[in-house]
């Protein structure tokens, strides 16, 4: 795990000797990035160019350097400037320049501008530090109280450790009672007292003190008009976010040797995920087509002079030359053939598991949806029970990694671990695409709010057809549209108060588990302000009121400015962004980076261009994704690509669930949910002998449920077997113990 944390505005000797110990403090295998009273430090395997600092005194130019960055001999004065920008961030030294003295002046949304997802720290003066979080929630920032100021992190866990905070056992309860709902979580954590910094916010702490603010508003800046304006802009962000991640090597670096005839093949230096899904293979698509820059010479041919390709130019963010940004493909490149003696194209591991074979299922797989990309190289993983969800649990639940905050990626770890380590050194990946893309249900809401009902008809009979598996296709077809359409509208009308108190007595009258059981219910559920999670029918009484409370407590508060759809996307993708971010913890290798260019701010704006209208369509995804490979050159592709049957999406976890239920029964036979009251125990053993009873097919909301408490468990389990465990040295003995001690009182 990879993260940075400092402080503000401490007084480590205010208080007597064991306050001047406390000087001392710094995590544990640390690189510092600026020292002094407001330090800052990156811990973790961070690369040398995911570190990049800028230091901005008066009368000097900005000067900019990579890597961690040797001790700075001239003091800092309340006229320096300093930027840190961690991550993956395809800036020029010259925008990073720009962007400090921008930010200097206020405009600190200048420093989400650009291509990638990185975390960027601002430092003016001595007394003032402020950190932007992104837009999607996949790089987020805490912050607790300490010492007089204020420690930040963009982890958790660490300042957990530093302060001692126990677990929160309402934050847990309120992730899985509503874990899309705002006013259940609040900006809390699953630790007592460390606070979460909301996506799209910035910190600022200056004299000691925290203080949050939305850095992006939603209408701000020039929108382009219509759909078309609107897939141009989420083309070039797109492009762009995946061509400096797989940017060829400048001429005249290392290139890694080729393996000797007969040797294991080494791990690719990019990967790809090549699912059954249109997001996947569009970033492969676009990876491939990235032209070829210094690569290994064909076997037998002498190295021709590195070059690159000439590109198109889009219009976007100026380059490091002084002209406009370059899209990263060419038309006609996706499978051009090498001139004798130029370099071989680098190849890209395209990773995918195998599927069983079936009627349902287009011969081929997934490789059907990247016809003729010789740059991927397919690597298909046999499904083995090693590799399914949920798999593991019985041999060692404590086996796995510690990740920051629990999740329901940690039951398919084992699953993730296994694609992740058949791919590249940099892996790229599609999450996000369907959470950026897609039009959430409850935008039908925002649109009757606008005065368009005629644009209804097509999402609601798409939505109609999505709802049919839930009763006979004939009520289904005549009752569902009818229930969506009165959800929409009592969405669109009702106030913001009394859909809180409305949910919050749902919750405790535990009706949310039973709506399921009519045609439409699965639509019209989601069209609300606060919709109950999967697992919210196992939890206890207890847990469930005071979730309820804290429902009723902001339904007191000033309603969001947001429409109701426009706030329930972006909650869901703030939820997946966290889930990814688990996924990271417990599954990525060592030395290797996973990218998912869908969650970067570039994309997620101008994901926000297009119309509700386009995004409500039948097939919105696939149709968009379609006409941003068309706009990169990829014309070729079919009509109907991406619209094949796919196999069952659930169908591994309902095996991986059967097999592991002995693992299962044993994690909840004393476990420590039911020990902080947080489940209904009795109920929650009746629920899984039910879902892993042989030839059970349990639905997708009972196995998300059953994901999201397992995962709970085992995080829990986890959490206490390290709870002498610490992220700092130079903590003194005694409050050492004292913390340790406090952790599970």
């Amino acid at each position: 795990m990879r993260w940075l944390t400092g402080w503000s505005g401490t007084s480590p000797r205010a208080g007597g000797s064991a306050h001047e110990a406390l000087g001392n403090v710094r995590p544990i295998a640390a690189r510092t990035l600026w020292a002094g009273p407001n330090p800052l430090w990156a811990v973790g395997d961070w690369r040398p160019e995911e570190i990049r600092l800028v230091t901005l005194r008066p009368g000097a130019p900005a000067a900019v350097s990579t890597g961690t960055p040797p001790p700075d001999p001239v003091e800092d004065t309340p006229a320096t400037t300093r930027l840190a920008v961690l991550g993956h961030c395809g800036a020029s030294d010259a925008e990073l320049a720009a962007g400090l003295a921008a930010a200097r002046g206020g405009a600190v949304r200048h420093l989400s501008a650009w291509p990638g997802s990185y975390t960027a720290v601002l430092r003016t003066g001595t007394r003032s530090t402020l950190l932007l979080t992104d837009l999607a929630g996949a790089l987020p920032v805490f912050h607790t109280p300490w010492c007089g100021g204020t420690a930040y992190a963009t982890a958790a866990l660490p300042l957990a450790d530093l302060v001692g905070a126990p677990i929160d056992a309402g934050h847990l309860a309120s992730r899985l009672a509503c874990p899309e709902s705002p006013e259940a979580l609040g900006t809390g954590t699953p630790y007592l007292g460390v606070r979460r910094v909301p996506p799209g916010h910035v910190l600022a702490v200056r004299g000691g003190r925290p203080y949050t603010a939305s850095y992006d508003e939603h209408g701000g800046g020039p929108q382009p008009r219509g759909e078309a304006p609107a897939v141009r802009e989420l083309t070039r962000a797109l492009l762009e976010s995946i061509r400096f991640r797989v940017r060829p090597a400048a001429p005249g670096a290392r290139l890694t040797p080729r393996p000797a005839a007969g040797a294991a093949p080494e791990r690719a230096r990019l990967g790809v995920d090549l699912s059954y899904g249109t997001a996947s293979a569009t970033v492969a698509l676009l990876a491939a087509a990235v032209p070829p820059g210094p690569g290994r010479p064909p076997a037998g041919a002498p190295a021709a002079t590195p070059a690159e390709s000439a590109l198109p130019v889009l219009p976007g963010r100026a380059d490091e030359s002084g002209g406009r940004a370059r899209s990263g493909a060419t038309k006609g490149s996706w499978a051009r053939p090498q001139a004798a003696g130029a370099s071989e194209p680098e190849q890209l591991a395209a990773v995918t598991f195998g599927e069983p074979a079936g009627p349902a299922v287009a011969p081929g797989g997934s490789a059907v949806l990247v016809p003729d990309t010789p740059r991927l190289r397919h690597t298909v993983l046999p499904v083995t029970t090693g590799t399914l969800p949920f798999a593991g649990l019985g041999a060692d639940p404590l086996a796995g990694r510690l990740t920051d905050e629990p999740g329901p990626e940690l039951v398919a770890a084992a699953r993730a671990e296994a694609r992740f380590a058949a791919g590249g050194t940099d892996h790229l990946t599609g999450y996000g695409a369907r959470q950026v893309l897609d039009g959430h249900p409850a935008r039908l809401a925002d649109l009757i709010r606008a005065g368009r009902p005629r644009e209804l008809l097509p999402p609601v009979a798409a939505l109609a057809g999505a709802d049919r598996a839930v009763a006979g296709v004939l009520t289904a077809a005549v009752r569902t549209p009818v229930t969506v359409l009165r959800a929409a509208h009592r969405l669109s009308r009702i106030r913001y108060a009394d859909a809180l108190d409305d949910a919050a007595v749902r919750l405790t009258a535990r009706r949310a588990a039973t709506t399921a059981a009519t045609a439409g219910a699965g639509t019209a559920g989601g069209l609300s302000w606060c919709v109950p999670g999967p697992a919210a029918r196992w939890l206890s009484d207890e847990a469930l009121s005071a979730v309820a409370l804290r429902l009723r407590l902001a339904a007191r508060g000033p309603a969001p400015a947001e429409h109701p759809g426009a706030r329930r996307a972006g909650q869901a993708l703030y939820r997946h962004a966290a889930a990814y971010r688990t996924l990271l913890q417990a599954a990525e290798q060592p030395g290797q980076r996973l990218h998912a260019p869908f969650l970067d701010n570039q994309v997620v704006r101008a994901a926000r261009l297009l119309p509700d209208e386009v995004r409500l369509q039948p097939g919105a995804r696939h149709t968009l994704l379609h006409a941003v490979l068309a706009g990169a050159g990829r014309t070729d592709l079919p009509a109907d690509w991406g619209r094949g049957a796919r196999p069952d999406r659930h169908g591994p976890a309902r095996t991986g669930l059967r097999l592991a239920a002995d693992g299962i029964a044993e994690l909840f036979d004393r476990p420590l949910l039911a020990e902080a009251g947080l489940i209904d125990l009795p109920a929650v053993r009746r629920s899984l002998d039910r879902a892993a009873a042989p030839g059970a097919g349990p639905g997708p909301e009972t196995l998300a449920g059953i994901a999201e408490l397992v995962s709970t468990e085992l995080w829990l389990r986890r959490v206490r077997a390290r709870r002498h465990g610490s992220c700092w040295t130079g903590l003194p003995l005694a409050e050492r113990v004292a913390l340790a001690a406090a952790r599970f009182a």
